[in-house]
Order: C-alpha cells, then structure tokens, then sequence
C-alpha cells in the first residue's frame, strides 16, 4: 500500500519530504529554525508535503524559559516533536554517542517504511547525530546550517575566544565546559557519509571551511531565502509603511545576544553625545553583560525579543543594520531581512558576510572601528548613496534570495540525486511538475 501510495502521490508531480532537525519552531534558538521552517512551507506552496520530525527535548535541555507562540502550520506541513521520557539524558546521550539512543525506535519507524521520497536531514546534533544518517529510505539530502559536520561547537569559535583558524577540538570542548564528543575520534561521522546523497551549504564561504577543515564530500552551494508570501508568513506585509519605533534616527542591532555576535564592539561608537542611537533586539545569555557594559550610554536601547510588525518597524526606520559577528557563520539571514525592508547593511569583513553584501550591492563593510564609524557617518548623512545601497539590496532579493529563485535550486539538487540513484520515481514526479 506504502508503494501504490508513493506512486500515486508522484504522479500528480508531487513529493513527499521528511526534514529531520534538532530544533524547529517554536522549539528554537537561531536562524537555522526559522530557515527550515520557511523551506518546508515554500515545498508545500510548491505542491509537495513535508513532514518535520525534531526534538523537544533538546530545546528544553537547553532553554530558559517556555517556547513562544507560534503560528499554525499549513496544511501540508505536519510537525512530530520527539519525547522519549528520558528528559536531559536522551540528548546527552545522543551528544555523546552520535546515536539516537532514546528515541531511535521511533526513528526507525517513522523513516524506515518507505512513505517518504526525500529525507533532508538539518542540524542533527542532538536528535540523532551522525547515527541518523542510516535512518530512512529515499533521496537523502544534509543541509549544513552550522558547522557541526566538522566542528564539536558548531560555530568555529575557538576556546571561547577567536575564529577557529585549526583544529583543537577537545582542548576547545573543555574550554567551552561542554563534554567531548567521544564519537569524533571513532570514525564514525566518516562511516555514515555515504548514506547521503548530497551535501549542501548555505554560503561559498561555509563549503570552503567544511573542505578547509577536512570534510571528504563535495557540497552544493543554496542560499536561505525569502518567503515570496510574506504577508501569509508573518502577518506583516512589507511594503506597509509604518510609525517610527523609536524618536531618534538610529542603527539597529538584531540576533541572539552572546559574545560571538560581537555587539560588544560596536557599543564604543555610541558612547557620549551624537545625533543617532543603537537600537539592539534581540536576548541571550550574553544580554546582562551587554547591560552593564551600556551602562550610562543614554544613545543605546535594549527592546528584547522582539517580532512581527514590531521587527518590521525596527528595520524599515534604521538607517542601516549593523551585524558585527566575531564568528564564522554559515550565512545570514538577517542580512535578507534588512534588505526586504530597503534597509543598507554594514557588515563586519568577516564569513560569508562580505559575499552577500557583495552580492547584493546593498550595504559597506567594516574591519576596524574607524571603518565602522566612517561607513555610519556615510549612511547617516549622504541621502542618495543610502537610497542606493537600499535600492540595490532590496532587488537582490528578489533576484538572489526568493522562494521562487532558490525553491526550484533546492529541487534541482533532489533531481541530480535521484538521477544519480536512479530513482524513477522521484524524476518522473519533478518532470511532471515542470511540465505542469
């Protein structure tokens, strides 16, 4: 019956898509929840379904404080959030084994019976690890939102300090007080690799590192992007001007408050006197330290965690976003964001940041204070270059980081896939979609 089902369901040129992720929405903490969310209701919008299987667990490991609100799924996206009954221990167990220890019965279960076409495996690192892998038929894909593939942090932050230029994982591990990823030293990522057929980053710059950094699989190269129904995503519609949030001109600062993010050096440029402020939303385990370190600064603003029309206010009246990450991210959503709203960027010369600014035409680059300034003081004050770069930013969009640019990419990929494994069944189903 699972068969004929398949079979049918490919006929009328449509997929059926498992996503398998440690964190999905509300359940999250990044931009990579969010990323996969938007990826799952573009395939549906498409005329395929996905099914999302992540781990509760694993965000209550970790989180403060209960999950936000989160709108109801369309139809066509199902969501399983995994609870053994284990608590803290299952993913513990998973982070350090590499294997789905508490929950992979029912891992088995849900993968292993042939009701999907594709699976995407996402950020795996804690409910499943690299065990995972094995799990479920069909096209496999990995989508490497950060860079666990080759990094026990995920983040290339080395001893909690700098840019990770080489390895020193486990004395790193120790750094950071988290317990060694026994697994990394068995071979066992490596022993799992061939049960995916195609590997995929988010930025040039991210593919380099995994190749930087030894990982043996060549990677395709497909950006985050944009939903085009915004309005159906987030309630907001962009093109809706909206009253000033704040009473002053101002820069604005938006993401996860820890120290890799880098707000910290950017608080110099505010101090004292000046004729714009530094609007920061967002929360993190970095936030009290950030407070303290702003004491004083009356050009400075904490708003929290904030979203919706809210966030789209904050970045329609900025006069540029400011992302100064210490990091090496995998890319940017942010970045697209800013752009969507016709806001500049200045971003520091640091990870993919330089090459989507590059690629947008939407925004300066910074390395040094003195840059930082100077390219605020441009923005501020030159009316027509900023016109400029937020004229260019938001067409990038469009043309660059769309749902309907990078949705038939990411099919593409399953295409060559399932060429390469000779799947009938899965090119029959995107030749009839493309015909129709």
């Amino acid at each position: 019956m699972i068969a004929l089902d398949r079979e049918k369901t490919n006929r009328n040129g449509s997929l059926r898509f498992a996503f398998l992720a440690t964190f999905y929405p509300p359940y999250n903490f990044g931009g990579d929840g969010i990323g996969i969310q938007r990826l799952a209701r573009a395939l549906t919008r498409a005329g395929h379904s996905v099914t999302v299987i992540h781990d509760v667990e694993a965000y209550e490991c970790l989180a403060k404080s209960p999950p936000p609100d989160s709108p109801k799924e369309p139809d066509g996206v199902k969501v399983i959030g995994l609870r053994s009954g284990w608590g803290n221990l299952s993913p513990f167990l998973t982070q350090q084994t590499g294997r789905p220890i508490a929950n992979g019965a029912r891992l088995r279960r849900l993968l292993d019976g042939g009701q999907f076409d594709v699976v995407n495996f996402h950020n795996i690192s804690l409910i499943g690890g690299p065990g995972l892998l094995q799990y479920g038929t069909g096209i496999k894909l990995y989508m490497a939102h950060e860079h666990w593939l080759v990094c026990a942090r995920h983040v290339l932050w080395r001893h909690g300090r700098e840019p990770c230029p080489s390895r020193q994982c486990f004395r790193c591990q120790i750094h950071a007080r988290r317990p060694p990823q026994w697994w990394r030293w068995t071979g066992l990522l490596e022993r799992q690799l061939h049960h995916v057929d195609a590997f995929i980053a988010m930025s040039e710059f991210s593919r380099d590192q995994h190749r930087k950094f030894g990982f043996p699989r060549d990677m395709d190269v497909l950006p985050y992007f944009l939903p085009d129904a915004e309005s159906a995503e987030t309630g907001t519609d962009v093109s809706t001007p909206s009253a000033s949030p704040h009473a002053r001109p101002y820069f604005l600062f938006v993401g996860r408050l820890e120290q890799i993010k880098g707000v910290q050096d950017i608080l110099p440029a505010f101090e004292g006197a000046g004729e714009c402020d530094l609007v920061i939303a967002g929360d993190g385990d970095f936030a009290e330290t950030l407070r303290a370190m702003a004491a004083g600064m009356t050009r400075v603003r904490f708003v929290g965690r904030v979203g919706g029309d809210q966030l789209s206010a904050l970045y329609q009246h900025a006069i540029a976003l400011i992302v100064p990450s210490l990091c090496f991210e995998t890319f940017g959503i942010i970045l697209l964001e800013a752009f969507r709203q016709s806001t500049p960027v200045i971003a520091r010369r640091l990870g993919p940041l330089p090459e989507l600014v590059s690629a947008a035409g939407g925004g300066e680059i910074f390395e040094t204070r003195a840059e930082l300034v100077a390219a605020m003081d441009r923005l501020q004050r030159d009316r027509s270059h900023r016109h400029h770069l937020a004229s260019e930013g938001r067409a990038a969009v469009d043309r660059i980081w769309s749902e309907h640019a990078v949705i038939p990419q990411y099919l593409d990929i399953v295409r060559r896939a399932a060429a390469k494994r000779k799947d009938l069944r899965v090119l029959a189903a995107l030749t009839e979609q493309v015909e129709t």
